[in-house]
């Protein structure tokens, strides 16, 4: 009976975290937030599935191949990102000397490249945590 219940809850809960996580990311440059925040949200919304579905059902809807390659192109795309920067002659993760358009404050597009980052930060926590959630239920499940 519990089972059901947690499926159910977890049914219509799970796609509310997750939409909140990602405003948590795409808004952390105006607002508290940001990618490691948007990220932890959006791994425990996964979490959540792997228990109440199983860790089988979870690595159907996200292959732990496809959870790598989330975790490196967010790694990759920060570092090209802040490579830009040295590129035009300005420091590491420089943002405006480095020429990205700054916006209107205040919008979503207002923080030249800081957006890009922090959404990279989110794919890479995000990855990242479920990553290290499913080794530990592997090794609890052999052990």
């Amino acid at each position: 009976m519990r089972n059901i219940i947690v499926r159910v809850i977890a049914r219509v809960i799970i796609p509310f975290i997750q939409l909140y996580g990602f405003y948590v990311v795409f808004h952390g440059h105006l607002s508290p937030g940001g990618g490691f925040a948007g990220g932890t949200i959006i791994a425990a919304s996964l979490i959540l599935y792997v228990l109440a579905f199983g860790l089988v059902a979870e690595e159907k809807r996200v292959p732990e191949r496809i959870a790598q390659i989330i975790e490196s192109l967010g790694a990759i795309v920060y570092v090209v990102i802040g490579l830009v920067g040295v590129l035009v002659g300005a420091q590491f993760l420089g943002n405006k000397i480095a020429g990205f358009p700054l916006g209107v404050p205040g919008r979503i597009l207002s923080s030249g490249s800081i957006l890009i980052l922090t959404i990279a930060i989110g794919f890479k926590v995000a990855s990242t945590m479920i990553t290290l959630f499913n080794h530990l239920i592997e090794d609890e499940k052999e052990g």
